[in-house]
């Protein structure tokens, strides 16, 4: 890519930030609760909404660097990266759909980093499925009454607002379909956080709606288009979600030449040894081909052009490859590296959530045939 002095020097300032202030507490950030003080840093140095209007506090820039703030930012601290990636897709949602009112009031503080935003989407039996939704919004007067379950929630014990998706109407599927906006103080939200394996810091869990009340001014755009309103911007975080991946991936790939370099073994550096560097090679391949994949789609985004099947692709083959990568420097640095003393095992956890979330990779590459030949891809 081609990026102006203004890009450049933010890309400097978030490599700075990803490297000084990120990376260094990483591995104990990984069981603390989100840390605030620091999503309101991020907030105060531009890398929070870089692509949102200036007005509302963001920087007003394109996607891509958004895109460049995400990668640089996993670079230090893959957890931490989701949150402008989290501000970009939830606040772009609220821009486009809510009443005014609460863009005014809600999203300068989602750009600060004063707040954290959840997306509800997914439901017990509705996980790759996700129109499948169970949980119930029925009128009562002016107000909606919300019943059910939401899981798999990222931010979810965190998250100060959510952007709840829920059926209204008695269509099958998609349609039917609203969003809400909901406070996290509304009565009768509780809270169930999951122990994962990796992306703890994200904060992974369920939400239960006890008969939760929510005034019909919370509603987002017109009652049954809630679904679509999220699935236009899953094309533009599945392309970040993959930038967020090679910036994980690199950090170990970079650690791990290092590594290899110094150490030695039968007399001479390991890195001598085609055994030991061209895994490291196939990886600095995969990452990079991702990369310029993941801003190929974020380029398309920009030109107002298809890019659902080039999103599906980054989403896909991100995580697998950045996984595989981190695997494979692990095992490059032995026994070591088979510790927590380095932080390969950390972000291998954390690499593997995303082949789960956000899209699994048979259902992008079910994206991606469709996008290819349409409704003859789809099983009966």
């Amino acid at each position: 890519m081609i990026w102006s002095e203004d890009h450049l020097a933010l890309k400097d300032a978030a490599e700075r930030f990803a490297r000084d202030v990120l990376r260094p507490g990483y591995q104990k950030r990984e069981r603390a609760p989100l840390d605030r003080d620091l999503v309101r840093e991020m907030g105060s140095l531009g890398f929070l909404g870089t692509d949102l209007p200036t007005e509302m506090g963001g920087l007003g820039e394109s996607s891509l660097v958004t895109g460049l703030v995400a990668e640089a930012l996993a670079y230090g601290d893959f957890n931490m990266s989701a949150i402008p990636v989290n501000v970009s897709l939830n606040a772009a949602v609220l821009v486009r759909h809510a009443p005014p009112d609460i863009v005014r009031e809600w999203v300068p503080r989602l750009i600060s980093g004063e707040l954290v935003m959840a997306i509800c989407l997914t439901e017990p039996r509705g996980g790759s499925d996700a129109a499948n939704l169970e949980l119930r919004a029925k009128r009562r007067g002016s107000d909606y009454v919300l019943t059910g379950e939401k899981t798999s929630i990222s931010f979810s014990d965190s998250a100060d607002v959510f952007l709840v998706f829920a059926r209204t109407g008695p269509e099958p599927g998609a349609r039917g379909v609203s969003a809400f906006f909901l406070p996290k103080d509304t009565k009768g939200i509780v809270r169930l956080p999951f122990d994962d394996v990796g992306h703890r810091l994200v904060g992974r869990g369920s939400l239960f709606f006890e008969d939760v009340v929510v005034p019909e001014a919370f509603r987002l755009g017109a009652e049954g288009s809630g679904f679509t309103q999220v699935m236009q911007g899953f094309d533009y975080s599945r392309a970040l979600i993959a930038l967020e991946c090679c910036g994980a991936a690199q950090a170990s790939l970079d650690e791990t030449w290092a590594y290899v370099k110094e150490r030695e073994a039968f007399g001479r550096p390991i890195g001598q040894f085609q055994g030991v560097t061209f895994p490291l090679a196939e990886g600095e391949s995969h990452i990079a081909a991702i990369r310029q994949l993941a801003y190929h789609a974020l380029d398309l985004r920009e030109a107002g052009l298809p890019h659902t099947a080039e999103a599906a692709m980054c989403k896909w083959m991100g995580p697998k490859y950045a996984f595989e990568t981190i695997h494979n420097c692990l095992l490059m640095t032995g026994h070591y590296g088979y510790s927590h003393d380095l932080a390969h095992q950390q972000r291998l956890r954390d690499v593997m959530g995303l082949e789960i979330g956000d899209g699994t990779a048979g259902i992008m590459k079910q994206v991606i045939a469709r996008g290819r030949i349409g409704r003859a891809a789809v099983p009966y």
